[in-house]
C-alpha cells in the first residue's frame, strides 16, 4: 500500500493477475508514486496487470502517458492489460486524446478477467 494524502495505491490479486486500487488524484504532484508502484507490481508479479481506476478523481496527461508506457510494456512482454471501472467526469484526458478508443476498458474487474481468459 502507498498513500501521500493526495493518491492511495493498494494491490490485490485475482488468480495470478495483479490488479492496482487507485484512489485520489493522478497528477505531477502524484506521477512517481503511482510510477514506483506500477514498476514494482509488473517486477513483482509479471506482465498481466489490471488498473482499477474507478475511484480517481482526477487523472492529466501525464498520468496517461504513465498508463499508456505500462500498456504498452505489459504487452511487448507478452502479458495483458485493462483499465476498469474509468469515470469519463474524472478522466476526460482518455477520450479528448482519443485513447479511449485504444486502451483497453472494461467495465467491471469480471469483465477483464473474462477478456484476459479469452
Amino acid at each position: 500500500m502507498s498513500n501521500n494524502g493526495l493518491l492511495s495505491l493498494s494491490s490485490s490479486m485475482a488468480g495470478d493477475i495483479v490488479v492496482i486500487h487507485v484512489n485520489g488524484v493522478l497528477d505531477a504532484t502524484t506521477r512517481d508514486q503511482f510510477s514506483d508502484f506500477l514498476d514494482a507490481a509488473a517486477d513483482d508479479h509479471g506482465p498481466d496487470l489490471i488498473l482499477d481506476l474507478g475511484k480517481v478523481t482526477f487523472m492529466d496527461s501525464r498520468a496517461l502517458g504513465l498508463i499508456v508506457h505500462h500498456w504498452q510494456r505489459s504487452t511487448t512482454a507478452g502479458g495483458n492489460f485493462a483499465l476498469v471501472s474509468v469515470q469519463y467526469p474524472n478522466s476526460k484526458v482518455m477520450w479528448v486524446t482519443g485513447l479511449s478508443q485504444r486502451l483497453p476498458l472494461f467495465d467491471t474487474l469480471d469483465e477483464a478477467l473474462a477478456a484476459f481468459a479469452a
